[in-house]
């Protein structure tokens, strides 16, 4: 059974990926980090598979424009 995907929020985000919040932000407007969802009115978070994938390939990692695949390098899918 698959794991629930966590939401971890800014400083948790920085920790693990080592990036200043600047420039965090600014590669989610490059679109090559990944955007961060709405979790409450005032808060946001970021989907830790998501995160997970970036951290694997930083450089490769490109946002795409399908909601459904939002996060996914271009090119990866499901199997199955």
């Amino acid at each position: 059974m698959r794991q629930p995907d966590r939401i971890i929020r800014l400083k948790t985000v920085l920790a693990r990926t080592g990036l200043s919040r600047s420039t965090i932000y600014r590669k989610i407007a490059e679109g090559t980090f990944p955007p961060r969802i709405r979790i409450s009115v005032n808060g946001a978070g970021w989907r830790e598979s998501d995160i997970d994938c970036w951290i694997a390939d930083p450089v490769g990692w490109r946002a795409i424009n399908d909601n459904e695949n939002l996060g996914r390098k271009a090119g990866d899918h499901d199997a199955g």
